[in-house]
């Protein structure tokens, strides 16, 4: 929807800045009567995919919302919460989803249920991992390296803040497999976390 409306200003020459801010603020001007110079019939149509992006915002807010307040009703979802790239909605999804976490013997395990452990390609006596094997739980793998790509463009950003492991997997692999080094990485502490009812601690060096 957001670029079905940048897409009908771009072809009456109005361009909005990056940013979903941006679109949303667009919308709203829209909505109180601000029109920009375009016929009637496109501002029309730009009227409906405006009133549709401002209520499905709302829609997405009043779920998230809800979401907020159920995660803090569960102790272990709180738990997680304390690890960095870990939200609510990340939270949440693990509890539900991986229900009792001792079903799994190690957290290598949960891990390679959620297709975070990388391929064993080693051979003659050389140990070499290639790709993760994107084979398990497609919806929280996501969620995972999505909050660990969040917390890595915090770590470059402050990287005075950051703990010594972080720091090292950020500078030693293209950002991409740093992330997802980090998403296997919380995983394990999840486990943890889940079967042990640790806080969270920063990875070691």
């Amino acid at each position: 929807m957001v670029n079905m409306i940048r897409s009908l200003l771009r072809e009456f020459g109005h361009i909005l800045p990056i940013g979903i801010e941006a679109v949303t603020a667009f919308a709203k001007r829209h909505l109180d009567g601000d029109h920009p110079d375009m016929p009637d019939i496109a501002n029309g149509m730009l009227g409906m995919q405006c009133y549709q992006f401002i209520g499905l915002n709302e829609r997405i807010a009043g779920y998230t919302k809800m979401i907020e307040q159920h995660a803090m009703l569960s102790t272990d979802a709180r738990r997680l919460m304390r690890m960095p790239g870990i939200g609510p909605i990340t939270a949440s999804a693990i509890v539900a989803t991986i229900g009792d976490a001792k079903q799994f013997r190690t957290g290598r395990d949960l891990a390679a249920w959620l297709g975070l452990t990388p391929l064993n390609k080693s051979s003659g006596g050389k140990e070499r991992l290639g790709k993760i094997t994107k084979q398990g739980d497609r919806y929280i793998r996501k969620l995972l390296v999505v909050g660990m790509t969040s917390r890595a463009v915090m770590a470059k950003r402050s990287p005075e803040k950051v703990d010594l492991w972080t720091a090292k997997i950020i500078a030693d692999k293209p950002f991409r497999l740093a992330t997802t080094a980090m998403a296997n990485k919380a995983t394990r502490a999840i486990w943890a976390m889940l079967t042990k009812k640790q806080e969270y601690r920063q990875p070691a060096f």
